[in-house]
C-alpha cells in the first residue's frame, strides 16, 4: 500500500463513530523534503469541510510560523492523530485514537520522517507513548526532543503546543516560534 492508497482507505473509514459526523476525512498533506512531519491532535471545522489539514485560524498560524522560518508548509507533512473531526471540535477520545492510530503509523511507515513534530497533549501523549515516554502535562516535554523506533523507522519526537493554544492564549506565541526554530533548525543547513 501506498501513501495515495492509505488516503483512499482513510476517506472512507468507518471505524469508529466520527465518520458519522464527518463532511471529509483528513489524511495529510505536504512533502518529506525536509524529512519532517508534523502531527496535530484532530481536524477542525474549516479542515472538515475542504478535507485539508491545518486550514482554518491555527493552520495560519502553523503556516505564518513556517514561513518566518524559510520553510513552506509544503516542505513538511502535516496530518493529525485523528483523521475525523470530533463534534465541537472536542478532544478525541481514547478510542477514536486507537482507532485512527493505525493509519498514522502507516504514514509513518510510508513517509519514514526523521522528526515528528506533535502539536498540543494529543499528539504528544499518542506519539510519545510509542516510544514508552509517559506524558501528563504539556511542560513535561514541551521543546523536547525523544528518540525511538515507531512503525520501523528511528525517529525524534519534539513537542510543543498546538497553535490553537497559541490563539487562545497569545502569550504562548514565542516560545512556540521558538520551538518550532528548534525543531526545524537542525534540518535545514543542508537547504540554505
Amino acid at each position: 500500500m501506498d501513501l495515495e492508497e492509505l488516503s483512499r482507505e482513510i476517506l472512507t473509514c468507518a471505524k469508529c463513530p466520527l465518520h458519522k459526523y464527518r463532511t471529509n476525512a483528513v489524511p495529510g498533506e505536504g512533502s518529506m523534503k525536509l524529512g519532517i512531519m508534523v502531527v496535530g491532535e484532530a481536524p477542525g471545522a474549516d479542515e472538515d469541510r475542504t478535507g485539508r489539514p491545518f486550514v482554518g485560524a491555527a493552520g495560519r498560524l502553523l503556516t505564518e510560523a513556517l514561513a518566518r522560518l524559510g520553510v513552506s508548509r509544503w516542505d513538511v507533512y502535516i496530518t493529525n492523530v485523528v483523521k475525523c473531526r470530533p463534534p465541537n471540535n472536542r478532544t478525541p477520545t481514547r478510542e477514536e485514537v486507537e482507532a485512527c492510530l493505525p493509519y498514522l503509523l502507516r504514514q509513518i511507515e510510508l513517509l519514514r520522517p526523521r522528526r515528528i513534530v506533535a502539536l498540543g497533549l494529543t499528539s504528544a501523549k499518542t506519539l510519545l507513548s510509542l516510544v514508552g515516554k509517559r506524558v501528563e502535562k504539556m511542560g513535561d516535554v514541551r521543546r523536547r526532543c525523544f528518540r525511538g523506533r515507531v512503525a520501523g523507522v528511528e525517529v525524534e519526537i519534539c513537542a510543543t503546543y498546538h497553535p490553537a493554544a497559541v490563539l487562545r492564549n497569545p502569550r504562548l506565541k514565542e516560545e512556540f516560534m521558538g520551538d518550532l526554530a528548534a525543531f526545524l533548525g537542525g534540518g535545514l543547513e543542508r537547504f540554505f
